[in-house]
């Protein structure tokens, strides 16, 4: 009973903590997505095409999560974008606590879009809200097309999945619509958004998505 009462305790904070996050970004009319995926999907190859591609540019803020090093963060920062790297030295997540602390008092008005890139995995940073308006899945297609299966949650709790890649399917056993399938035994409600950060193939529906997302905020 003590390490149920622990786990509710911790996302009972988590929430308390993203709750105050959500509050700060709506009143910044900041457009925050937090997107998740396994180790090498293309989470940081995604956000910089997106800053490459997203036209007229708006003011973009990125939060990276790894376990160590400033390595994402200094691939986005060279694209001229301002980049908070946390490192959380072996959780497998972020959480709403973080990110409380690494915004701080910065002025989140000056922004209007915040990518919030978690630390690559399927399981943990399911379980934790960042105070986020979306929640964005990365598949990638040389995972295979059962990974929704395996981790329903991650696909349950998203709004949307990027499947990316999909330029390599030729070559690869991958079946589209079994993973589309699949995942909608978790979420029926899924948003699908297939795509190639190399090729370039469907990041234009994918940008179209963003835009929407960040007309709702500021409107």
């Amino acid at each position: 009973m003590s390490e149920i009462k622990l786990k509710k305790n911790v996302h009972s904070r988590n929430q308390e903590f993203a709750d105050q996050n959500r509050q700060q970004f709506q009143r910044a009319g900041l457009f925050t997505v937090n997107i998740l995926g396994s180790p090498g999907a293309g989470k940081t190859s995604l956000v910089e095409q997106t800053v490459q591609q997203l036209s007229p540019l708006p003011r973009i803020l990125v939060i990276e999560g790894d376990v160590e090093t400033e390595y994402d963060a200094d691939r986005i920062r060279k694209l001229g974008v301002e980049a908070i790297q946390i490192q959380t030295h072996g959780a497998c997540h972020l959480d709403a606590i973080m990110i409380r602390e690494y915004i701080g008092e910065k002025n989140l008005s000056d922004f209007q879009l915040l990518f919030i890139e978690n630390v690559g995995n399927l399981i943990c940073p399911a379980g934790f809200d960042l105070g986020e308006d979306t929640r964005v899945v990365v598949g990638s297609t040389t995972e295979g097309d059962d990974k929704p299966i395996k981790y329903p949650e991650m696909y349950y709790t998203a709004n949307a999945c990027v499947i990316n890649k999909i330029d390599l399917i030729p070559h690869i056993n991958f079946n589209l619509e079994d993973f589309k399938t699949r995942a909608r035994q978790a979420n029926e409600d899924l948003l699908f958004l297939p795509l190639s950060c190399t090729s370039g193939e469907g990041m234009a529906q994918w940008l179209d998505w963003l835009k929407q997302g960040m007309a709702g905020c500021q409107g």
